[in-house]
Formats: structure tokens, sequence, C-alpha cells
């Protein structure tokens, strides 16, 4: 079995999914998508800018390691009525279902990011786009002081080391880091831009709930919290969490959640 997919079919990554919908649709409101355009999402989870874009007119298509997230995305799509969008399961770092050059656009927002292998992911990215098309995507920064680099420091601490050969995803919110892995692809250091963005995660919820759902629904913080477990240090664990999370609300009530999170956001013209 594919650790990246094990992870990603734990729990039921939805309820995380459903608190970055108006973050998502604004991602998507800034990339210039016109109808007729032809857009890949990578990573895509259960729609959160796959959608959107169809929506806006784009031929989409979407790509996701986890089944139970692809299910839950052409779900949505269903329900909305969109003939231009599908999901289907498979890996980033080997798209071989898909030909070269299809797509204008290529993205993936906080998605790929996580799969192993970056260089072969840029690669597949770079083949599937075509000359003259875009890649964007968005990822988290390591050492960020905003939420998602925070839980992953703070979860890191209850864990096992990661397996030698491990490469950390936080590494494609490096810009060094992502220049090397496209110029492996063959695009030159000229063609990749940067700049930081503001993501928010809305909740009609408390932060302590967040919390909880992560606990219970977002894989690499379950993982934590079962490791934290064995070692007697669950509670500690959730009250780092929390600390965390109520330091972090901007939304100005206790019973509702409001956190931006910095993030990289790449463009490669190819």
């Amino acid at each position: 079995m594919n650790p990246n997919k094990t992870l990603w079919e734990k729990g039921d990554f939805t309820r995380i999914a459903e608190t970055m919908r108006e973050s998502g649709d604004a991602l998507v409101a800034d990339l210039g998508i016109k109808p007729g355009l032809k857009v890949l999402d990578l990573g895509c989870g259960d729609g959160t800018t796959a959608i959107p874009a169809a929506r806006l007119g784009a031929e989409v298509s979407g790509v996701d390691i986890a089944a139970n997230l692809v299910e839950a995305g052409n779900n949505r799509i269903k329900k909305e009525g969109l003939s231009n969008c599908t999901i289907q399961e498979g890996d980033a770092t080997d798209l071989h279902m898909l030909a070269d050059h299809s797509f204008d656009l290529v993205m993936s927002f906080f998605g790929v990011m996580f799969a192993p292998k970056p260089f072969d992911v840029a690669r597949e990215m770079v083949r599937v786009t075509r000359p003259g098309g875009r890649i964007v995507m968005g990822n988290w920064i390591p050492g960020d002081p905003t939420l998602v680099a925070q839980i992953l420091k703070i979860s890191s601490a209850y864990t096992p080391p990661p397996p030698e050969g491990f490469v950390s995803p936080m590494l494609w919110g490096v810009e060094s880091n992502v220049i090397e892995r496209f110029n492996s692809a063959g695009i030159t250091k000229e063609n990749i831009s940067f700049s930081k963005e503001t993501f928010t995660f809305n909740a009609p919820y408390s932060p302590a709930e967040f919390v909880k759902n992560f606990r219970d629904y977002y894989g690499p913080t379950m993982n934590a919290f079962e490791a934290a477990e064995k070692n007697g240090k669950a509670s500690e664990l959730q009250a780092e969490l929390e600390a965390l999370f109520n330091s972090q609300n901007k939304s100005g009530a206790g019973n509702t959640t409001s956190i931006p999170v910095t993030f990289l956001k790449v463009t490669v013209s190819c």
C-alpha cells in the first residue's frame, strides 16, 4: 500500500476542507480563468479549487490519491450539476493517464506538496502543461509563525522521526527548492515567480472544536495523537494545539473561528 495514499484516506479531510471553501473560491478568482480553459487540479481533494474553476467555465480535471476524497468531490460536482468537471484517482508522481501538453493551467493548492518524490512531481506538472501554459502552486512555508507550519511543528515533537530518505513537504515552501525542482524539469529560474499570500480557514464553531476536527479527521494530526497516546502525552498535545488555535483566531468571538495563514504562491510559465 502507498503510505501517502493511506495517510490521506485516513479520517475524512472533507471536514477540514469545509473551512477552506471561501478562500478556495478567492484563490481561483485570482487566476484569470476563462470559459473553455483546460485546467488540471492536482491533489484536489474534494474539489475546493477544482469546483470554483469549473463554475467559471473551465474544463477541469481533478486528480487526487485518496479514493474517499475523489468520491466526495464527484458527489459535490454532481450535486452542483457541473458537466465540465471530473475528479479521478491518481498519483502526482506518475500521471501516466494524462497526455503531454494537455492543459493550459495546472494548479495545486496545498496538494502535491505532500506527495513524495518532488522532482518527479515537478517533471509531471511540466510535462502535462502546454507550451505557453502556467503552473500555479500554493505551498505552506516551513517555520512560518502562522497556523499550518505551527501545527506540524507541534505535532512533530510527539511523533517518531520520519523514515530515512523522507523529504519534508514543507520544502515546497522554500523558493530555492522550488527553483531546483522545476529547473530539473527544464524550466529556467526566470520563468518562476513567487509571492506570499494569505489563506483563511473559516469555521462556524470554536477553535477547540476546530482542533477536535483535526484530531478526528486530519491524517497527520490523527497520527500525532496516536503516537502521543502511546506515550501518555495526548492531553499535552491537545493543550498545545488548543492554545495555538485560540491565539491565532481572528474572528473576535469564541464560538467562531477565522485563522489567516501565510503561504508561498508559485507561478511557473511553461
